[in-house]
C-alpha cells in the first residue's frame, strides 16, 4: 500500500497552484483512483484546498456532497453513490469512492463549516435530471419562477427524457429549445435574494445549485445540437462547460482576499494540456489547457497518470456490460514503454516525474501516450488508444504506476435510455 508521505514532495509541489488536476489513463483503474484519493486528502488537509471537482454530472455530485456534509440524504456512501446510474456506472459508483467519500464525511464532521469540503461535478450530460434539479429547488425560493422555468422545459417534453431523440429532432427543426434554456438561465441569474432571505438556511445553497443546474441545462442543449452538427465541436462545448463550472465554484467558494483552492479529477485527455497533442491540429480544446490558459500556468498544475499493463474495468460496447480487461504490454516507443524501463531501473513499481523549465529536452519530444476509455478493445491496441504526446509540455508532474489492476464496481442498474457519459469518444 503506498503511503501519503511517499508522495510529499510532489504533494508539495502541487500545492503551490490554486487549481491542480490529476488525471487518469483509464476509466476504471484502482492505482489511479486510490493515488488521486492520497493525493487529494493531503492537499485538503496540509493545504487547504477547499473542494473536488470531477468528470461526473452535478445533480448525483450534488448527492454524494449532501452526504459529505450530513445534509439529509443517503444514509450510506454507497447509498449515495447509486444516484449515478448514468452508463458507465462505475466511474463513480466502485469502492474506492466510498473509501474517498468517507474520510471527506469524516474530515468534515472534524472542520469548520467554511472549511469544509465538498464534492461536484464538472459534465454537461445530466439534461433531464439538471432541468427537474431546477423546478425543484426553485419551489423552495421562488414558485413564481418555478413555474415558468416548468413551462419553459415542456419544450422537451415530446422527447420522453431521450436525449438521442432531441438531437436528432434538430434536423428537421433546428431551433428546438435553445431559447427557453436560455431564457430559465436568465432568470436565475437576474434573481437576486433579499437580506432576510439570504439568511434562511439553505436558500443560497438552493440558488446556487439552480443556477448551476440551469447552466448545464444551457450547455447540454448546445452539447447535443453540437453533437448532430459536428462531432469535434461537441468535445469543446463539453470542455468549455467544465471550465465554466470549475469557474463558478472557485468564486463561490472564495472568501474576500482569499481565493479558493481546488482539486480535478478527469481523465488525462481531459486534464493534459491540447497543445502539446495532436488535438490542436484538430481544432478541440480540453480543461487543462483552458485553466492554464484562463489562471495563468504557474497557477495550475496538470499531473498525468500511466501504466505499462494491467487490468482495468471498461465495456467492449456502449451500454454494454461491465468487464475487467487485460491491458497488454504498452507499445514501443511510447511514453508507457519508458516508463516501464525507468520502473526496472529504479526497483520501483510506482514513481513520480516532476517537470520543470530544466526538464530534459527528451520529454519535450512526441512519443505516442496511452488513452483507454470507458470503451476498450485490448485486441485493437496497434491502431488506436494512443495520443502523440510531448510530455513535459502536456503535464507539470506525470505519476506512472508499471502494472495496474481494476478497479472495485457496484452493481448499479443504468438507465439505457441516457446518452452515456463520455459520449462518443469514451473520454
Amino acid at each position: 500500500m503506498l503511503r501519503p508521505l511517499d508522495f510529499e514532495p510532489l504533494v508539495d509541489t502541487l500545492a503551490k497552484a490554486r487549481v491542480v488536476m490529476l488525471g487518469e489513463a483509464t476509466h476504471g483503474t484502482h492505482e489511479f483512483y486510490e493515488l488521486r484519493r492520497l493525493i487529494s486528502e493531503w492537499l485538503i488537509v496540509k493545504h487547504g484546498f477547499r473542494f473536488l471537482a470531477v468528470e461526473g454530472d452535478w445533480p448525483p455530485c450534488a448527492d454524494l456532497n449532501h452526504y459529505l456534509h450530513r445534509v439529509p440524504a443517503k444514509g450510506s456512501a454507497r447509498e449515495a453513490l447509486e444516484s449515478f446510474h448514468r452508463w458507465p456506472t462505475w466511474m463513480w459508483a466502485n469502492a474506492e469512492i466510498v473509501r474517498l467519500a468517507e474520510w471527506m464525511r469524516s474530515h468534515n464532521s472534524r472542520t469548520l463549516d467554511k472549511m469544509r469540503a465538498g464534492f461536484y461535478g464538472l459534465d454537461v450530460y445530466s439534461l433531464f435530471e439538471s432541468m427537474q434539479a431546477v423546478v425543484d429547488q426553485l419551489e423552495k425560493i421562488n414558485p413564481f419562477l418555478a413555474r415558468r422555468a416548468k413551462v419553459r422545459y415542456q419544450c422537451f417534453d415530446a422527447y420522453h427524457r431521450n436525449e438521442k431523440a432531441y438531437a436528432r429532432s434538430l434536423l428537421r427543426f433546428p431551433e428546438g429549445c435553445e431559447s427557453e434554456v436560455i431564457e430559465v438561465l436568465q432568470d436565475l441569474l437576474r434573481l437576486r435574494l433579499s437580506e432576510v432571505e439570504a439568511r434562511i438556511p439553505g436558500v443560497s445553497a438552493a440558488l446556487f445549485d439552480a443556477r448551476q443546474n440551469a447552466r448545464v441545462v444551457k450547455n447540454a442543449e448546445s452539447y447535443y445540437r453540437a453533437l448532430i452538427q459536428a462531432d469535434d465541436e461537441s468535445w469543446n462545448v463539453r470542455d468549455r462547460h467544465m471550465l465554466e463550472t470549475l469557474d463558478q465554484l472557485l468564486v463561490h467558494h472564495s472568501e474576500f482576499g482569499n481565493p479558493a483552492r481546488c482539486i480535478v479529477w478527469a481523465h488525462n485527455t481531459h486534464v493534459g494540456d491540447y497543445r502539446a497533442t495532436d488535438m490542436a491540429g484538430e481544432g478541440l480544446v480540453n480543461l487543462g489547457g483552458l485553466a492554464r490558459q484562463k489562471y495563468g500556468a504557474d497557477n495550475v498544475a496538470l499531473v498525468g497518470f500511466g501504466t505499462h499493463e494491467g487490468t482495468v474495468i471498461a465495456s467492449h460496447s456502449w451500454d454494454g456490460p461491465i468487464e475487467r480487461l487485460r491491458i497488454p504490454p504498452a507499445r514501443s516507443g511510447s511514453v508507457e514503454s519508458a516508463g516501464h524501463q525507468l520502473a526496472g531501473e529504479f526497483k520501483a513499481e510506482i514513481f513520480a516525474s516532476v517537470f520543470g523549465s530544466s526538464a530534459s529536452s527528451s520529454l519535450e519530444e512526441f512519443r505516442d501516450h496511452r488513452a483507454i476509455g470507458v470503451v476498450y478493445d485490448p485486441r485493437r491496441e496497434r491502431w488506436g488508444n494512443y495520443v502523440p504526446t510531448s510530455l513535459s509540455r502536456r503535464y507539470d508532474a506525470f505519476v506512472f504506476v508499471d502494472r495496474t489492476q481494476a478497479l472495485e464496481p457496484f452493481i448499479v442498474g443504468a438507465d439505457l435510455r441516457e446518452i452515456p457519459e463520455t459520449w462518443p469518444r469514451g473520454q
